[in-house]
C-alpha cells in the first residue's frame, strides 16, 4: 500500500469549473496505481468540490444559476463581515461539501462516462483555492 499527497492552487472566477484533468495532472501517482482511492479536499469555507456532468457546459451554468436563486445575496444574513457574497458562499459550500472520493481502477479515476470533478467558486471575486489531493492504494506491478 502506497500513499501520496499533494496540494494544488487554483484560481477561478465565480461559477462551477471542471477540474478533472487538473486533478489527474496534479497527481501523477494515479497512473501508477492498480487500485486505490483519490480523495479531493478543498481547504476553504466559501468554495466547494462536487462531481457532476462533464460534457455539456450549460449544466455548470444551470447549477450556478439555481444555487444563486436558492441562496440569494443581499438577504438578511447576520454574518456580513466578508461582504454580501460571504454568507451565501458559506451556505452553498455547506450544501455541496468540501470533498469527494473517487476510486482508482487500473491507473484511472473510476468516474462515470458523464462525470467530472468540479471546483465550485461561490465568491464574486477571484480567489486562490488550495486543494489537497490524497491518493492511496496498490501500485501496478
Amino acid at each position: 500500500m502506497q500513499l501520496f499527497q499533494r496540494s494544488l492552487s487554483l484560481i477561478r472566477q465565480r461559477g462551477f469549473h471542471l477540474i478533472t484533468y487538473e486533478v489527474i495532472r496534479g497527481m501523477p501517482a494515479i497512473k501508477q496505481m492498480n487500485s486505490g482511492i483519490c480523495h479531493i479536499f478543498i481547504r476553504h469555507t466559501s468554495a466547494s468540490i462536487t462531481i457532476n456532468e462533464n460534457a455539456d457546459p450549460t449544466a455548470r451554468i444551470d447549477l450556478e444559476n439555481w444555487f444563486n436563486r436558492q441562496v440569494p445575496e443581499n438577504d438578511r444574513y447576520g454574518h456580513d463581515a466578508e461582504g454580501t457574497d460571504g454568507m451565501p458562499a458559506h451556505i452553498k459550500a455547506a450544501l455541496l461539501g468540501n470533498s469527494v472520493t473517487v476510486p482508482i481502477v487500473d491507473g484511472r479515476l473510476a468516474l462515470g462516462i458523464w462525470q467530472g470533478i468540479y471546483l465550485c467558486e461561490h465568491r464574486i471575486h477571484d480567489g486562490e483555492r488550495e486543494i489537497v489531493l490524497t491518493v492511496w492504494g496498490t501500485l501496478k506491478t
